[in-house]
């Protein structure tokens, strides 16, 4: 494996962990009563689907320009970021979270447009916001 492959892989992996360790620095609730219990099976639910579509885009076959290819897997993990930052949205009630999971949608957002201009690629209209 290149070792642009891996630094791309590692990448992916710590950003992955990070919005991990995010999630288990929410603050326990003691009322998981059964409206909290169906919140979190919907946040599970769509974080889930956002991983899954983002798992699936970042398996583009290189091309043999790195570039393209770095793009290629970066763009589906950054919009898979943005996926889990609006379930966290959606369905979280840490407000420092939210607010990390706005910065998140924004600059992922950023990144993916500055990425597409990099590699001279036509901007797409923004995708709309899965719920």
């Amino acid at each position: 494996m290149n070792a642009a492959i891996r630094l791309v892989l590692r990448a992916m992996v710590c950003g992955a962990a990070v919005l991990s360790l995010a999630g288990l620095c929410a603050a326990p609730s003691s009322d998981a009563g059964p409206s909290r219990n169906s919140e979190e099976g919907l946040f599970l639910s769509e974080n889930d689907a956002a991983m899954t579509k983002m798992m699936a885009g970042m398996a583009a076959r290189p091309t043999g320009d790195i570039d393209r290819d770095f793009v290629a897997t970066m763009i589906p993990h950054h919009q898979g970021a943005i996926d889990m930052a609006m379930a966290e949205l959606r369905h979280g009630h840490n407000e420092q979270l939210r607010r990390i999971a706005q910065e998140i949608v924004v600059e992922q957002q950023q990144e993916i447009v500055a990425m597409r201009l990099a590699v001279h690629d036509a901007l797409a209209a923004p995708a709309p916001m899965s719920h």
